[in-house]
């Protein structure tokens, strides 16, 4: 697995301004996908202080292990040097997932407490304001070995994220099938535009940007494109699966808001880009299965508890799966 001839690995932050869209189910079972069947070497960063991932890809023994013992190395050790003016931290530890197929990051509770360290020092406009600012850009220069490192973040648009989007790549949206989803984007782009705009203007103030040590400092966030999910489906006359009414009425609203809102405000949008990488009915009783049996939805067997419909399900899971995942490579290669 890895890499081929000429690709340099690449980040994606998962990240909308609003909670409860199932942002950390897509990203932890995206990345299972891509690592299990199209073999690419994924580290996904637990970058939310909640956790939600690294909970969802280790069994509770493991988690409850990493937490019963401070000295563990979570998010929260690459931070804390450079909080303390010691420095970039080095000689990262990842852990792999066992069903996941994928090596994590940890996350931890006390990363929340960085927050205020970042915020004042992006205040601060000065040398030690953007090593910090620039954290996880210099983080990436690490990892190399791997094709995807993917970003589990929290909705709010402080100083973490701050840090996170400023550090990669790309974005990624999961975007719910509700009106308040469509108006996040709004936010972000807003925001995206103010915190760009700060990063040029600190930067033309530093005489020598090696202090920095960040290979590059340039603003690189581009979106990728958004994933609709947490709607209901039904057949219809053709025997197609569709959204309900209801649901597809909003649906249809997203495409303009996201060109109206990001991309027209940010993009260099390479031609023909589709931003849509896929949708994701409500999966039910599929959710708690695959959270309670840390494995991706669409792995479960029935050893897992899977029994007469929840196949079908399963079958549905790996075919939406199959599909963002063909689209999210697309994206990607027309980014190169």
């Amino acid at each position: 697995m890895g890499q081929t001839c000429g690709e340099a690995m690449k980040s994606v932050a998962f990240f909308t301004n609003k909670g409860g869209v199932g942002k950390t189910t897509l990203l932890c079972n995206l990345a299972a996908f891509l690592a299990l069947e199209h073999g690419k070497k994924i580290l996904v960063v637990d970058a939310d202080p909640q956790t939600n991932a690294t909970q969802y890809m280790f069994p509770d023994p493991v988690v409850e292990e990493i937490y019963n013992n401070k000295a563990s190395y979570t998010i929260n050790s690459v931070a804390l040097p450079l909080s303390k003016g010691k420095g970039y931290s080095t000689n990262h530890i990842f852990l792999r997932s066992p069903h996941f197929g994928v090596d994590v990051l940890l996350g931890d509770p006390r990363f929340a407490l960085v927050e205020d360290v970042l915020a004042s020092d992006w205040s601060a406009s000065n040398v030690r304001g953007l090593r910090t600012t620039f954290m996880f850009r210099q983080f990436l220069q690490s990892c190399s070995a791997y094709d995807y490192v993917f970003f589990d973040m929290g909705p709010s648009l402080g100083s973490i994220n701050r840090a996170v989007l400023i550090g990669c790549d790309h974005f990624l949206i999961p975007i719910s099938i509700d009106i308040f989803s469509i108006r996040a984007t709004e936010n972000i782009s807003s925001w995206l535009g103010e915190w760009k705009k700060k990063l040029v203007r600190d930067l033309e103030y530093i005489s020598d940007s090696e202090d920095l040590e960040v290979d590059d400092t340039s603003w690189k966030l581009q979106l990728l494109g958004y994933v609709s999910q947490q709607y209901t489906a039904k057949k219809d006359a053709s025997g197609q699966r569709r959204a309900v009414k209801a649901y597809e009425k909003i649906m249809h609203q997203i495409p303009a808001s996201i060109s109206q809102g990001i991309v027209q405000e940010h993009q260099k949008e390479p031609a023909g880009l589709e931003y849509e990488l896929g949708t994701i009915p409500n999966l039910h009783s599929l959710i708690p299965m695959s959270q309670t049996q840390k494995k991706p939805l669409f792995a479960l067997k029935s050893a897992d508890g899977i029994v007469g419909s929840h196949f079908t399900r399963v079958g549905r899971a790996h075919e939406n799966y199959a599909a963002i995942a063909k689209r999210f490579e697309e994206n990607l290669e027309a980014f190169r």
